[in-house]
């Protein structure tokens, strides 16, 4: 689904939430905290760290917003690619500089929607110790805030059926933090500015997955 514009749709990512929501809690058991501090309305950007494969299905059925992820275009095979693209999802190359892709996540920020990154580029540890640039430019140029958010208890154990996602009816926490400006006022978009601007979201995000562990003691 998407607009006249082509940038994905407000109704296909609500879609994609509601299936989600479906999903998320019929098989396992999420544990929200602090959705609240997601804006309810505005340009809004959710940095997740990323450590399995469900982290992003799991904050697309526990976020109290739609969210249009950044996703890896090895993901977009088969009957897959357009069931993501329905549900808003964005595909972008890791590669190369994916100008569609910055287009379309600018797209969901200027018609006030919800753009959800994984600022580590690919699943990893999920502790924020090594972060593009490319949330730094997306919070600078549009000027949306940073909702830093951790996902944990996705890789504690496995399920014996099949190992490659956790036991079924197991809890994963999702914490959000509290929303903050990336870029200084103004806007600036210099390569000092960006730089800047993600030792600041590497810092707010560092201190929010550790602040989220002691929370739950995970």
């Amino acid at each position: 689904m998407t607009d006249s514009g082509g940038a994905p749709s407000e109704a296909g990512a609500a879609v994609g939430r509601r299936i989600g929501i479906g999903l998320m809690y019929g098989l396992w058991r999420p544990r929200v905290l602090g959705a609240w501090r997601v804006p309810s309305a505005g340009p809004v950007i959710l940095a997740v760290n990323h450590s399995h494969g469900i982290d992003g299905p799991m904050l697309m059925g526990t976020a109290p917003r739609p969210v249009h992820f950044l996703i890896k275009k090895e993901a977009f095979v088969g009957p897959l690619d357009p069931f993501l693209r329905g549900i808003g999802q964005l595909k972008v190359d890791r590669e190369t500089t994916d100008r569609k892709a910055i287009t379309d996540a600018l797209g969901v920020l200027d018609q006030g929607g919800v753009l959800g990154i994984f600022p580590e580029g690919t699943r990893g540890e999920g502790d924020f110790a090594s972060l593009r640039a490319g949330l730094a430019y997306f919070a600078v140029r549009s000027g949306a805030p940073v909702v830093p958010v951790a996902v944990l208890g996705s890789t504690e154990r496995h399920s014996r059926l099949t190992p490659a996602v956790p036991p079924l009816r197991s809890r994963v926490d999702v914490v959000f933090g509290d929303a903050f400006e990336a870029g200084e006022s103004g806007g600036r978009r210099t390569r000092k500015a960006l730089d800047e601007a993600t030792v600041r979201i590497q810092e707010r995000l560092t201190a929010h997955l550790a602040a989220a562990r002691r929370l739950t003691g995970r």
